[in-house]
């Protein structure tokens, strides 16, 4: 790996740092907000994340100089992991759901 990536992949894991610390005060805006309401939240940062991942796709594919493909695999990347969380937390709230509706009363 040359020394401009490296220092590149350093720069957004101290902005991603940086994002998790400021990220805490939202947690109480959060909650009085309810569960669905952080539900919605999420799946609008997912929904940013795989606009921005498709954004730089298209801008690669168009041969943008200022696009590297490493950041286009990593914001690839980023929106895979999203959706498949987001995924699995909708599988699991179903999975309540369904418990949930089994019970006897």
């Amino acid at each position: 790996m040359s020394t401009p990536a490296i220092n590149a992949a350093l720069q957004q894991m101290q902005g991603l740092a940086s994002q998790a610390a400021n990220a805490a005060p939202n947690a109480n805006a959060a909650a009085q907000g309810g569960f669905a309401a952080e539900l919605a939240h999420s799946i609008q940062r997912i929904n940013r994340l795989q606009q921005t991942a498709n954004a730089q796709v298209t801008a690669f594919q168009s041969g943008d100089p200022d696009v590297a493909l490493n950041d286009v695999m990593v914001d690839m990347q980023k929106a895979s992991v999203a959706f498949q969380m987001g995924l699995q937390v909708r599988n699991r709230l179903v999975s309540a759901y369904r418990d949930v509706m089994n019970m006897q009363v």
